[in-house]
């Protein structure tokens, strides 16, 4: 009997980026994480995603953080470990589309400051607006992950995926994600694309996905099955829920099997003790909600994400009109599918919910129109999938003309604009590139970062400058 051939499988962890993202709106510090890199970096984890996604608005918004900082001290902290960030392609880690000079200056100041693995994707699928970051990445000779926002619907058919994992394979990418943010991969259909991709394409296949349906842990148990080479966990007291399935229950799952991680328990038992008091207190401050804890198959029926129904939930409660929920939840696949059934992801997934809660709320479709529909409409953040709806569309943009080039195409580059307005308060390269994506939120950091130096000087100038009496 041929003996079994081993196939080591691979994890990445997100608990120091998608984790706390997903459960306690990426509110975790720096100052939280630096104790237990050591013992992170010792688990022999594939990666460890720690940056980018909604980290980098978070840190300087909310925690007063320099982002770039972060990535400095946790690249000092990681001496064996892959580190791995997430790039919305043309996007950045911003909401709108910026100038090509700018993705360059922001890839290679990521990969030079410490990321090694770049997982870029866009909320369309739209392949024109990952090129340039792709290109920016293989210059910096970083890792390109290419991931797909894996959606339902008509159009999202198996020759669909295959053919899209051949297209990212001659784009240059160095492997290929499944980005399942919504958890909407069930398990007997992962076993399906994993192997039709592992029939179509040479790159290795990372799965991503949530567990808010409740499925998650299974689709993962048979998409590695399938072939899959890397699945993305996170430590036990942030998976679940709206995050990730836990690390330590996929090791145990495939430990004795061909396919078994080798990480060693004990340690990952001492992180897990590291992160538990840390969600006590998230979920003692209200951080950390327990309805995200829960299992939701809703987000079967309406494709939304975790994230997308708190989301939706705020925005009702603010109207005044909570018992809207469901006609809302039931608008949102009609609005998706005017919009060319696009997946639902930052940024789609705002646009279409909003869009949803005015169509319900005005009592009359597209009555109110936001200004990002219009864009989505205009053609501004590329091409869906299947085409909009014509009589939707010209109720909303009228007679403006859709673009039909790479948005991009049409920015000017931006950089030098950006280092004349951010002048009086650059202190480091990176500054420009965190004021082009939030330039208000950023300037409030610099002004906070200033007025902390200032203090840190005059208190320096009482204990060494003591006036004495004469």
């Amino acid at each position: 009997m041929a003996e079994q051939v081993k196939k080591p499988l691979k994890i990445t962890e997100t608990v120091l980026r998608d984790a706390h993202q997903s459960l306690i709106a990426t509110r975790m510090s720096t100052e939280q994480m630096l104790p237990i890199v050591d013992k992170m970096d010792k688990v022999g984890y594939y990666a460890v995603e720690c940056w980018g996604g909604a980290t980098f608005d978070a840190s300087l918004r909310f925690l007063k953080e320099d982002p770039w900082e972060r990535l400095r001290k946790l690249r000092d902290g990681f001496k064996n470990t892959k580190l791995q960030m997430l790039f919305r392609g043309q996007n950045i880690l911003g909401y709108n589309h910026y100038a090509d000079d700018v993705v360059e200056y922001f890839v290679q100041k990521s990969i030079a400051n410490g990321i090694d693995i770049i997982r870029i994707f866009d909320c369309f699928n739209d392949l024109r607006n990952l090129q340039t970051a792709v290109k920016a990445a293989n210059k910096e000779k970083g890792h390109v992950q290419i991931a797909l926002s894996y959606t339902l619907g008509d159009a999202y058919t198996l020759e669909y995926w295959t053919d899209m994992a051949k297209k990212i394979e001659e784009m240059g990418a160095d492997s290929l994600c499944i980005k399942d943010m919504a958890g909407l991969l069930v398990p007997y259909e992962a076993t399906k694309l994993v192997k039709a991709l592992k029939a179509g394409t040479k790159l290795p296949i990372e799965m991503h996905t949530h567990y808010t349906s409740g499925v998650a842990s299974m689709t993962y148990l048979k998409s590695v099955e399938a072939g899959a080479d890397i699945i993305d966990t996170a430590m036990s007291p942030f998976a679940m829920g709206t995050s990730q399935p836990a690390t330590e229950v996929m090791v145990e799952t495939f430990r004795g099997t061909e396919y078994d991680t080798g990480l060693d328990q004990n340690l990952l038992a001492e992180i897990a003790d590291y992160f538990r008091p840390m969600q006590e207190d998230a979920l003692k401050t209200g951080l950390l909600n327990p309805k995200v804890m829960g299992v939701n198959i809703k987000t079967l029926l309406y494709q939304v994400p975790g994230g997308m129904l708190s989301n939706l939930v705020s925005q009702l409660k603010e109207a005044h009109a909570e018992d809207k929920y469901y006609q809302v939840l039931e608008e949102i696949p009609r609005v998706r599918k005017d919009f060319g059934e696009p997946p639902l992801v930052t940024p789609s997934s705002q646009i279409v919910g909003t869009q949803a809660v005015l169509n319900v709320l005005q009592g009359e479709r597209y009555k109110m129109v936001t200004k990002e529909s219009k864009k989505v409409l205009s053609g501004e953040f590329g091409e869906t999938v299947k085409p909009f709806n014509k009589e939707v569309q010209k109720k909303c943009i009228g007679d403006v003309k859709p673009i039909t080039c790479r948005p991009a195409d049409l920015i000017k580059p931006q950089l030098a604009e950006y280092e004349k307005e951010i002048a009086q308060w650059k202190q480091q390269d990176e500054d420009v590139l965190s004021y082009a994506l939030f330039p208000q939120v950023a300037t409030e950091f610099f002004k906070y970062r200033q007025a902390q130096q200032e203090k840190v000087d005059v208190t320096a100038a009482d204990t060494t400058n003591k006036a004495y009496p004469v």
